[in-house]
């Protein structure tokens, strides 16, 4: 078996990846079969799938101009297998995140219709219409890495370690998609979404889902481009990304290449058949209890499965600077490491839930605050949102300290595969978010009946609290991959003869370190202020029709919906190119100056991008759900003093935890990938 399984390895990958995308075609084919309502629903329903699909039409537009400029210049800087890779990450990751979407902007009117069958049944298609997204990352991603390896390796003669190489062009074509869909998705939901709130909510004094807001589709687009496409971008680009890691470190370290390099697409191999199982453990009435225990079912068999996938590949491997075969890592040390992955998700999911969810401390002490006004809700929210970042922090040490002693970095690699192994569900639990909130949406404009609404509400409750928990999870694996792909960085180096210790002591390594962190707030900072300005155009634009068209607010004049679709999608594309740009050009200006520099620019990268993006996605969680806590009642309720200052609190927090926060978490990546490809030029 373990011959069969080092020797056949790829074709295993690429059988259970296949499973992943037909679970995905199956599902799609299902969930399209149900009926999407009547025809207002589906008017609605149709105006936010020709927005969606406008606006990722216009990204992807743009994207391909900067990708065929990158895919030249990586023909000169590495090879012509390096830049094929490249092409093959960016259009399966702009796949992944293009059809999750065109399908989550078509389940939103069916999850609403379901609901007059009540809470399971829109459930279940809720959650399909998420897990088609979740199943096409990995399969997708493993597709990606594991057939284009096995092309290499059997059709074009090239060692494991050439063929690594190339994979890590692959990594940064996903990590490309991923910073411009996370960026460009984060800077138009939230200029949708608060643009709206601020003229609808604030100043005309209607609902939130009121269709005589004109801003209130690309509300509804946002959500989908921003969640949805961006989110599914930015983990399978982790995902891609954390595989080939763990291939390069492991044909660099250990003796038997082959071994190392079908190990992590084993892994991933065999969580993919567990994700699937544990989609259909997703049944019940209590909402959160049944996305749950679809996870922990998935958990549960990946963690059974890793032990004999890893005794029959990795037993007798050994380590190429191992005195003798003791100094290796032993199986169970492998495993253990594994399973440190999945404790850690685990641990990050209960951290993000306590700092962001209505019923734990954090949360409720923001509201509180909002009693006293606006400036004290935006102190206790900043203040949770900077506690969120110490037990995050503490769980990764303890992660990345008990994988090193096990397994030494390769261990880390290991248990960040572990980490990933619920990948595939975790998207369907963020995905499952935009779904129910659209559908609330649905229900709200098409005047369905009040149960109705009674069912979607729950479900758009959980939706938020899963795209929170989802985010934490999100920003951990970023923070782990990258230690993985520094080390890989720091490898490469040496087999090119340039063994570097980056010393903080020594003052390029410092320089390097300062420009890192700069690097992480200017991105931040840049990042806000696109929200700032997009949203800013849509007020005017809101404010232009309701002055213009004063028959809209009594229904005897139709908003221009598509007006303000476009006005936000030229927005968001015009504002994402600049500071995506940031992690590859300092990173090949930094590295072309010094290796060290450069070395000490990725280690601030790291830590200075871990807590901004904690405490930008946790603190803006906060503020969120203080919002909706006094909503439902407490503190005064509606039109309560306490409920004008969390709205403020909420409007500040949108671009943290929708834009800016889930924004660094590729930025991070791209600058450790880059530093890998351009090392030709630097040594």
């Amino acid at each position: 078996m373990s011959d069969f399984l080092i020797d056949h390895g790829v074709v295993v990958a690429l059988v259970c990846a296949g499973l992943a995308v037909l679970y995905g075609l199956l599902t799609t084919r299902a969930l399209l079969a149900l009926s999407p309502g009547n025809e207002r629903m589906q008017f609605i329903s149709g105006a936010v799938q020709k927005g969606a699909r406008a606006y990722l039409n216009r990204q992807y537009s743009i994207i391909a101009v900067v990708g065929v400029v990158l895919f030249v210049a990586l023909i000169f800087v590495q090879d012509f297998s390096v830049a094929v890779g490249f092409a093959i990450g960016g259009i399966l990751s702009g796949a992944a995140g293009f059809i999750g979407m065109n399908v989550s902007v078509r389940a939103n009117a069916r999850v609403a219709e379901a609901a007059r069958g009540g809470v399971p049944k829109a459930l279940d298609v809720a959650f399909r219409g998420g897990a088609i997204t979740g199943l096409l990352v990995v399969g997708l991603a493993l597709l990606g890495v594991a057939g284009y390896f096995g092309i290499l390796t059997a059709l074009f003669d090239k060692t494991d370690k050439e063929a690594v190489d190339a994979l890590i062009g692959l990594g940064f074509g996903g990590s490309l998609i991923s910073v411009f869909a996370r960026l460009g998705g984060g800077i138009f939901t939230k200029a949708a979404d608060v643009g709206a709130d601020l003229v609808g909510k604030v100043e005309a004094g209607i609902p939130e889902d009121d269709p005589r807001n004109p801003a209130v589709i690309a509300d509804n687009v946002g959500d989908n481009v921003g969640d949805c496409a961006g989110m599914a971008a930015d983990l399978f680009e982790t995902y891609a990304v954390t595989a080939v890691a763990v291939m390069l470190l492991g044909v660099l370290t250990f003796s038997d290449q082959t071994a190392v390099a079908m190990y992590p697409l084993i892994l991933g191999a065999v969580a993919i058949v567990a994700s699937i199982i544990g989609t259909f453990a997703v049944k019940g009435s209590n909402v959160e209890r049944a996305l749950y225990q679809g996870l922990i079912v998935s958990g549960v068999i990946a963690a059974a499965a890793f032990y004999p996938v890893t005794h029959w590949i990795m037993d007798g491997v050994t380590l190429k600077a191992a005195a003798n075969p003791g100094d290796s890592p032993s199986v169970s040390d492998l495993y253990l490491c594994s399973l440190i992955g999945i404790a850690v998700t685990a641990l990050l999911f209960v951290i993000t839930d306590y700092y962001t969810s209505t019923r734990f401390g954090p949360v409720k002490k923001t509201a509180a605050a909002s009693q006293t006004g606006h400036a004290t809700n935006i102190i206790q929210g900043l203040a949770s949102g900077l506690q969120a970042t110490a037990l995050p922090a503490l769980v990764l040490v303890l992660g990345i300290w008990g994988a090193w002693e096990l397994a030494g970095v390769y261990g880390v690699g290991v248990a960040v595969m572990g980490q990933l192994s619920l990948t595939g569900l975790i998207v369907a639990l963020d995905a499952f978010g935009p779904i129910t909130d659209n559908a609330g949406g649905i229900a709200e404009m098409a005047d369905l009946p009040e149960d109705v609404r009674n069912v979607t509400d729950p479900l758009d409750a959980v939706g938020n609290t899963t795209k929170a928990v989802t985010k934490g999870y999100a920003i951990g694996s970023a923070v782990l991959a990258a230690v993985v792909l520094f080390a890989a960085f720091r490898f490469e180096l040496a087999a090119e003869g340039e063994d570097v210790l980056f010393g903080i002591d020594d003052p390029p390594v410092l320089m390097g370190l300062l420009i890192g962190g700069l690097m992480v707030t200017l991105f931040a900072s840049m990042s806000m202020e696109a929200v700032g300005r997009a949203a800013g155009a849509v007020v005017e634009e809101v404010r232009r029709q309701f002055r213009e068209k004063p028959g809209i607010m009594d229904g005897t004049e139709q908003p221009d919906y598509e007006r303000s679709v476009a006005l936000v999608t030229a927005a968001a594309q015009r504002e994402m190119i600049i500071p995506s740009l940031i992690p590859i050009v300092f990173t090949v200006v930094v590295g072309l100056i010094s290796v060290k520099a450069l070395g000490g620019l990725l280690i601030g990268v790291i830590i200075v991008g871990f807590f901004f993006a904690v405490l930008m996605t946790a603190g803006g969680g906060a503020w969120d759900n203080a919002k909706k806590l006094i909503e439902d009642g407490a503190f005064g309720g509606k039109g309560s003093e306490a409920h004008a200052a969390s709205v403020t609190g909420d409007t500040v927090g949108d671009p943290f935890k929708d834009t800016a926060g889930p924004a660094i978490n590729p930025m991070i990546k791209v600058a450790n990938i880059v530093a890998i490809l351009i090392i030709p030029i630097i040594t």
